[in-house]
């Protein structure tokens, strides 16, 4: 076959893309879990738990976190079964169980001990199985059976190539190669049938279908065993399944099958024996050998793989089909119509059979962007970065070339005319003799127009998220804009759509959805739908999504799918939250051009960027979730975490105040995120922020009691239990009763001791103060006598000076009668002879030598000049009186010419008696006889 034959087959098929929507799947790698990679048995407790029988040992999950308990003698775990508190399970040359200790961990408890007789060299055992108060244990030697109430064991031969044993109401099945089926009773196998098909096929499964046991081959499929024998269970799978080799399968709580295979990964055989699905790792598990599967209690379908651990959530109200290989891309538009489900992506529009396990195929001609699928008429459009196509059955005519067709509106009254939004405004189509074509551009208006509503027959709202709203009138012809109004626009992810009979428009950036009114031509808030799509955490991302068919208005936030509907008994709107996890948000693809439409029923499909997710609103069920504290563990620095005892109360050491806590909802459902909000009472007033992570750490926690309370939320749901521990941190050895009282008693004595020197000191200080005083006092009264001996002092310079005066007054009286009295003398000289004058001269004389003067002259100088002649007398002995008198005058600084006249003397006289004073006083030549005497 040359190339362009290959190249016209290709064209003429279309492109082919693998189209099965698959419940939703969520695989674990070894690399996540932390164990070796094959999985061999799969079990469940009552709190949810799951544990995992694994080549390194026995994996826990709490839905949040994997823990690994190594196996007992380090061997492959091969099973493992959970009867109420206890986790059993078996590995080579050991089985027993596990018990939780106080800090909820398990401990591992052999049951070897109370067998009554040895194992069989290299016995594993593979299998575990609970009827009534008995445990069985099979290896491919034999069956151990225990007896939970008084610890005693059975053992019945068994030999096998494959540990399969089967409880079916009660009773006990297990093959034995070469011989058949049989069943214990009484402790002891009873054959069932010895069929060769029993004797030599292995049997994966019983059950009972219609009362009747069905058992489901390796290779040769279903068989019923009949009255008569084994029966053909002839199914629709049939065909598939011969090709394949089945390894592992299991009877499903609503019926049907799950077949695990070596090669090819799992089938879902419905009661009926239809396939349902197949799963391999193509469609997203993580390998296609399925050793073991086992159903939670939430119906969801647990796959043991040979790499990994993948489980299926068979119930959910999800359900992906994921373009893994990139042939379709991200989906914008769907829609059944005439007996073919259609999709619009980005790289062209595709069909299939609606309800067929077929492959999309690409429509011819269509490849690009596809915007909308809108049926108009009885016919189906399909809006284009082209223009328009009008699609019939799997081909698709191009009817308008105009590009860009964002979506397509019928005219009220009109059904032969169309009106478009294109990406240069709008366009109109029309129906001439039963065709439709491009009729014509509406001229005035060459915007975008992704969003357009009629608010009248001519009158028209655009929404341009750049440019805003634009209110626009057009003539009767729907050629020309006649009038156009424009709002600024309001932020990006605004949208413009009809519902209910009114006209909405969102802003996302305001968090506002506005009700246009035609009395006021113009939008004001709807505060009942603003309330709805933007919650206090919860805002409506992206646009709002009308679906006419069933009367919803849809929208989506980070968390949830929220979709609301007129309220049947009132004008209330009924509203429903459907949790999502934030990355199925991300998935949708680009913000602003969310899309989810109806298909049938109450099923929708929600476009996304690899494939698209049905959403059937029927299997919607409102369930409980329990939260519960997994772990309590005290963190050093730079050392492994020690463990808290979660079975009581605990009282921890000062030290030991950084404390963490590991908490978990066992949800195993893709679409449910589990988010957390915790409260510390002793630290916390109120509760945390909403947060993600399965623990958190306080560190550094003073002393005293506290009480770690937790819960969770999935959705609008919360957990409907809160966790709580107690626990206390001790007084460090300082802050306890014994150190307190040895500080108070310290304190007092301290304080004693302190009141003491206080009281020392201050008697000190008193004293000091005293002295000081004391001091102060005798300085102001010595400063105060020294005041007084000034002020005397002063009074007798004042005295020395008054005295002074007085004799200066007196000297200078003697002084000027003397003189006086000389002249008087003189003049009377000259008249001698007469007795009477020589008497008269005689009196002046005794009056100028008056020893009174001298006396009284003599008193006032002493007064003046206090013992001054004594020490003159004293240091010159030899001073006459004369001498002395000379002395006194000298003393007063009187000159030779003041001091003549006291003497009664010439001045000559007085200069020779000054000179042999100076002789008497051995002064020197060059000594001052007047200084001297001054100085003295």
């Amino acid at each position: 076959m040359n190339l362009k034959v290959l190249l016209i087959i290709f064209l003429f098929n279309g492109i082919h893309a693998i189209a099965q929507e698959l419940p939703p799947i969520t695989t674990y790698p070894p690399e996540q879990y932390q164990a070796d990679n094959q999985n061999w048995m799969i079990s469940q407790s009552s709190d949810k738990k799951i544990y995992i029988a694994n080549n390194s040992g026995l994996l826990e999950f709490d839905g949040a976190r994997f823990k690994l308990y190594n196996s007992p003698n380090s061997s492959v775990i091969r099973s493992v079964k959970v009867i109420g508190d206890l986790v059993y399970t078996g590995c080579y040359m050991e089985f027993g169980y596990w018990q939780k200790n106080g800090l909820g961990s398990l401990v591992y408890h052999s049951l070897i001990p109370k067998l009554n007789e040895p194992l069989i060299d290299d016995e594993q055992f593979w299998n575990i199985l609970k009827v009534g108060d008995w445990v069985l244990f099979q290896s491919l030697d034999r069956i151990y059976s225990y007896n939970t109430l008084d610890g005693s064991f059975r053992i019945i031969d068994s030999e096998t190539t494959r540990a399969q044993i089967f409880n079916v109401d009660n009773e006990v099945f297990f093959q034995k190669p070469n011989e058949g089926i049989f069943k214990i009773e009484n402790g002891s196998p009873v054959l069932v049938s010895k069929d060769s098909i029993f004797a030599d096929r292995i049997v994966l499964a019983i059950c009972k279908v219609d009362k009747k046991l069905l058992f489901i081959f390796e290779k040769e499929g279903f068989y019923f065993l009949e009255e008569d024998g084994p029966k053909k269970w002839h199914i629709q799978a049939d065909k598939e399944l011969a090709s394949v080799n089945l390894f592992s399968s299991i009877q499903l709580s609503d019926g049907s099958f799950a077949l695990g295979t070596i090669s090819n990964g799992v089938y879902h055989i419905g009661r009926d024996g239809s396939v349902i699905n197949k799963i391999n790792k193509e469609k997203g598990l993580h390998n296609n050998t399925i050793l073991s599967l086992f159903e939670d209690t939430d119906h969801n379908l647990w796959l043991g793989l040979d790499n990994g651990l993948s489980v299926i959530n068979y119930n959910s109200q999800f359900k992906e089909f994921n373009d893994l290989k990139g042939e379709v891309g991200n989906v914008y538009a769907a829609k059944i119509f005439n007996g073919l489900f259609y999709i619009g992506t980005n790289q062209g529009l595709f069909y299939k059979e609606p309800n067929g396990q077929d492959s999309f195929t690409l429509i011819d001609g269509t490849q690009g962007q596809v915007w909308c699928l809108v049926e108009q008429e009885n016919t189906l459009f399909c809006g284009h970065n082209r223009g328009t196509f009008l699609v019939k059955n799997n081909t698709a005519e191009l009817i308008s070339d105009f590009p860009g067709t964002w979506d397509i509106k019928k005219i009220k009254g009109n059904k032969t005319l169309l009106l478009q939004g294109n990406y240069e405004g709008l366009s109109m189509l029309e129906k001439i003799n039963g065709q439709w074509s491009f009729r014509n551009k509406i001229k005035g208006f060459d915007f975008s127009s992704r969003f357009f509503e009629f608010t009248d027959d001519l009158e028209i709202i655009v929404n341009n998220e750049y440019k805003g709203i634009y209110k626009i009138t057009v003539d009767p012809t729907f050629n020309t804009v006649i009038n156009a109004n424009n709002e600024p626009a309001n932020g990006f992810g605004s949208s413009l759509v009809a519902y209910d009979n009114k006209l909405l428009y969102s802003q996302n950036s305001n968090q506002h959805i506005l009700m246009y009114t035609k009395d006021q031509h113009n939008f004001v808030v709807d505060s009942v739908l603003t309330n709805i799509f933007y919650g206090k955490d919860d805002n409506l991302q992206g646009i709002l999504i009308p679906d006419y068919d069933t009367n919803k208005l849809w929208g989506f936030s980070d968390n949830n799918i929220i979709y609301t509907t007129p309220g049947k008994f009132s004008d209330t709107p009924e509203t429903i939250k459907i949790s999502i996890p934030r990355n199925f948000r991300r998935s949708m693809g680009n913000s602003g051009f969310e899309y989810i439409t109806h298909l049938k029923d109450n099923t929708y499909l929600i476009g996304g960027s690899d494939g698209y997710t049905t959403l059937n609103l029927d299997k919607i069920k409102s369930r409980t979730h329990t939260i519960q504290i997994t772990e309590a563990y005290n963190e050093f620095r730079n050392a492994p975490k020690v463990g808290i005892a979660l079975d009581r109360e605990a009282e921890l050491h000062s030290k030991e105040n950084n404390i963490g806590f590991s908490f978990s909802v066992p949800n195993y459902d893709k679409y449910a995120e589990v988010i957390y909000q915790y409260k510390l009472d002793g630290l916390d007033t109120g509760w945390s922020d909403w947060f993600s992570t399965p623990n958190i750490s306080f560190e550094n926690l003073s002393f005293g009691e506290y009480t770690f309370k937790v819960k969770a939320k999935i959705g609008d749901q919360e957990s409907r239990n809160t966790a709580s521990f107690k626990f206390i941190i001790n007084r460090p050895w300082y802050y306890s009763n014994i150190a307190i009282a040895c500080y108070i008693l310290i304190i007092a004595l301290i304080s004693f001791i302190i009141h003491k020197l206080y009281k020392s000191y201050y008697k000190r200080q008193h004293k000091k103060l005293l002295k000081e005083n004391t001091k102060k006092l005798k300085r102001k009264k010595l400063k105060a006598q020294r005041k007084i001996v000034e002020i005397k002092n002063e009074q007798l310079r004042q005295d020395i000076a008054n005295k002074n005066r007085e004799l200066a007054i007196s000297t200078m009286s003697i002084i000027k009668k003397n003189e006086f009295l000389s002249a008087i003398r003189d003049q009377l000289k000259e008249n001698a002879d007469n007795p009477k004058i020589k008497s008269v001269i005689r009196t002046i004389n005794q009056n100028i030598n008056n020893v009174d003067d001298w006396t009284f002259f003599e008193e006032a100088f002493n007064n003046a000049d206090k013992d001054f002649l004594k020490r003159i007398k004293k240091l010159h002995p030899d001073l006459t009186p004369n001498d002395l008198k000379l002395c006194a005058y000298l003393r007063l600084n009187l000159s030779s010419k003041e001091i003549a006249p006291l003497l009664n003397i010439s001045v000559r006289s007085v200069e020779v008696k000054r000179y042999r004073l100076r002789k008497k006083m051995q002064l020197q030549h060059e000594s001052g006889l007047t200084d001297y005497i001054l100085n003295l």
